[in-house]
């Protein structure tokens, strides 16, 4: 058996992660989801003072409360960003990484540098009453929808549990200074359907740093794959726990 602990992206909750879950432990694993502060049962957390080193405490502490080991981190877009860090605090309780559709950083980047795009949203947000916060993004016409979600229930759904996310999270650096962050396997699932303009992926290197060959996964579909794919991803998840 394996723990599964599923990270959300900016905007997102843990909710956005309940057709996955239940497919995971049906195939014997323990699953967590958890809301990050300002999002989800955590909404009401949020304030300008949440970064992205609130989001690494908050995954970092829910692991030694629960005495999590043999973890497989699983980060969703933004959250490439957190479980990089949270990694590198507890390489040895991590038994594999997932990038999931994610940003991917090194050692000291942050959200502009991986995706420069965030800066148009940052600045964006500095024009507004609340210059610390970030709504989320529009839906836009098929068939990027929203998040890459099309279905009009679906859509409804996603909208109602979206919250806005702090420019701090976008702002602070990511640490991957840890020597032993090196040894934990890595797996880059990408959705290949249809990407907003703008949006860059960065090439995966030929080999993990640990020195195995990349492993790179695709579906699909668009960006919110746990929506629109689950089967499908939790199939590609659960290959991350084979040995």
């Amino acid at each position: 058996m394996s723990t599964f602990l599923l990270v959300h992206g900016a905007w997102h909750s843990g909710r956005c992660w309940e057709r996955v879950v239940p497919l995971l432990e049906s195939a014997g694993h323990r699953v967590f989801a958890p809301s990050l502060t300002g999002a989800g049962d955590k909404a009401h957390l949020l304030g300008p003072e949440v970064g992205l080193d609130t989001h690494v405490e908050d995954v970092v502490k829910l692991i030694h409360e629960e005495d999590l080991t043999e973890v497989v981190l699983v980060g969703h877009s933004y959250a490439g960003l957190v479980v990089s860090s949270v990694t590198n605090e507890v390489p040895e309780r991590i038994a594999h990484l997932v990038y999931l559709d994610a940003m991917v950083p090194e050692h000291g980047e942050t959200a502009v540098d991986v995706q420069p795009m965030s800066q148009n949203l940052i600045d964006l947000a500095a024009k507004s009453d609340n210059g610390w916060r970030i709504p989320p993004m529009p839906e836009m016409p098929p068939p990027l929808g929203l998040f890459g979600v099309t279905d009009p229930a679906d859509i409804a759904w996603l909208r109602a549990t979206l919250s806005d996310q702090p420019v701090r999270c976008l702002r602070q650096p990511v640490r991957m200074d840890n020597p032993a962050l090196a040894s934990v396997p890595r797996t880059h699932i990408h959705c290949v359907g249809a990407e907003p303009e703008g949006i860059v992926r960065r090439p995966v290197p030929a080999t993990q740093p640990n020195g195995s060959p990349a492993r790179i996964r695709e579906l699909p579909t668009g960006h919110d794959c746990m929506i629109t794919m689950p089967s499908d991803l939790s199939e590609l998840l659960l290959e991350s726990t084979l040995r």
